[in-house]
């Protein structure tokens, strides 16, 4: 059986104690065992990335760049290799797995442009003979810890940016699919990237709190629940770190009469679904404003019958199992509730053997404010919640705990520009269901779903893996002399 290893200083690293069993999703059978780091692994990892970031700091940004770009290529050659662990152990199907590394491949593309991001701001003169001038340095040793559902695209939402302006990094992956982290490693290398730049350490909750204590780890990005990322940002921020922690979710589809039911439906059922509705940004509740819910539920309803559930590498599947028995059991368990009417059970017409199984599920007349309504399923589970008014549908969306994204459909050009204006949540989509920026532009949401101020990618995630310097400077004049000790002036 295979045992995933750590990589610490350009090599592949055991520890040699504590394992979890990695699963296949699709058969419910151990397929390896993650080697669970222990403190003292966690700390060779930071002393490696230590060690690197003097020489990798004054690296030039064109030879950065080179580094980079080579790692573009091969993660580009080598992406039907990463889909494959990741749907081996996390379940998505091979399909959605591309599509996730696609999107991480977009932000290794906005890293690629660090020489630009870098650039400062020049003014010459500023008191006589006095020119002043800005730039940014990179923090040093700074981690990444990330969840089970993107094992490939969320920490590339972190290291690229991070690597790139000048930062050595320390990748935490879950512990449920962490294969693929170190093919991600073995491409840095190839890509010409200096040892102990990029390391990986496999482990649970003991590796999470040794980075978040570690004295030489001077900034830490997360990604996962909402009271785990409270943890981390409480626990990270107390011994002196910058970090931003990224929660959960409870997205809402609020749909007007004037939409087109059709593209709505097609919408809702991509977005609640895809990945079986593993995803941070999926949608899980459609606010139906009367008088469509009865149309727009017959809509979804018939698409959500026709989904193909089965193995993620088989061509034929549209939706794979979910990644564990205690998370496919957890997300089962609100069908039990009686909260609304189950239109579509999930529970039913699955596919034979021990894989962990539970298909997609609608839930109509779902009262507003109950369990079903209000908490992270983080499944393939939709609820649909009727409302009156667009009024009352922004006042749900709005009392929410959370505030990730949400989309508003409409052929209404006002009621989309008054909600993108009155709606409280970091992500919003007109006619989008799914409202993920481009790289070049920076993700996070408000409220419980991010502690910190600062949203990964992006300019924000330059700033964040940077910090500024300004620099005062007068180069005198040959003909200068003379001691004065008055007060300088601007004359």
């Amino acid at each position: 059986m295979k045992l995933v290893s750590h990589w610490i200083d350009g090599a592949s690293a055991v520890t040699g104690g504590r394992t979890s069993d990695v699963f296949n999703p699709a058969t419910g059978a151990v397929s390896g065992q993650a080697d669970l780091a222990d403190e003292a692994t966690v700390d060779r990892a930071v002393e490696a990335a230590k060690r690197a970031f003097p020489a990798w700091r004054d690296t030039s940004l064109v030879k950065r760049t080179q580094i980079l770009f080579r790692f573009r290529e091969l993660l580009d050659q080598n992406r039907d290799a990463l889909a494959e662990r990741i749907t081996a152990e996390h379940g998505k199907v091979h399909a959605d797995a591309l599509g996730e590394v696609a999107r991480g491949l977009e932000v290794v593309e906005f890293a690629c442009g660090i020489p630009h991001l870098l650039k400062g701001g020049f003014s010459e003169n500023v008191s006589t003979s006095v020119d002043s001038f800005s730039l940014r340095q990179p923090l040093g040793v700074v981690g990444g810890i990330t969840p089970f559902n993107f094992p490939a695209m969320v920490p590339m939402w972190m290291f690229p940016v991070a690597i790139a302006c000048g930062n050595t990094f320390v990748l935490k992956p879950s512990e449920r699919d962490p294969s693929a982290s170190l093919l991600i490693a073995e491409l840095w290398q190839r890509a010409g990237l200096p040892d102990g730049v990029f390391n990986v350490v496999q482990g649970d909750k003991v590796a999470v709190d040794r980075l978040l204590t570690h004295p030489d780890v001077k900034a830490v990005s997360f990604v996962g629940s909402t009271p785990i990322a409270r943890y981390v940002y409480e626990t990270g921020t107390a011994h002196g770190k910058r970090v931003q922690a990224l929660g959960g979710a409870k997205n809402h589809m609020l749909v007007l009469p004037d939409a087109d039911l059709d593209l709505v439906a097609d919408s809702a059922v991509s977005a609640g679904f895809g990945s079986a509705g593993e995803r941070c940004m999926a949608i899980s509740v459609v606010l139906a404003v009367d008088p469509i819910g009865d149309d727009l539920v017959s809509k979804i309803a018939e698409r959500t019958r026709k989904i193909k559930v089965g193995a993620g590498d088989d061509p034929a599947s549209e939706m794979g199992a979910l990644v564990t028995k205690v998370h496919r059991d957890k997300v089962a368990s609100y069908l039990d509730l009686g909260e609304g009417k189950i239109v579509v059970d999930g529970r039913e017409n699955l596919p034979e053997g021990g894989g962990f199984w539970l298909g997609p599920t609608v839930i109509d007349h779902v009262p507003a404010g109950s369990r079903t309504h209000r908490e992270e399923i983080f499944g393939p589970v939709l609820s649909i919640v009727r409302v009156s008014s667009y009024e009352e549908g922004v006042e749900l969306i709005n009392s929410g705990e959370y505030g990730n994204g949400t989309a508003i459909f409409t052929n209404d050009g006002g009621a989309a520009r008054r909600f993108q204006n009155e709606v409280e949540v970091g992500m919003i989509g007109v006619n989008v269901p799914i409202p993920v920026p481009m790289a070049f532009y920076s993700f996070g949401g408000w409220k419980a779903s991010l502690f910190g101020d600062t949203h990964v990618h992006g300019t924000e995630g330059v700033h964040f893996y940077t910090r500024g310097k300004v620099v005062t400077s007068r180069w005198l004049d040959p003909s200068h002399g003379g001691v004065n000790l008055g007060f300088p002036t601007n004359r």
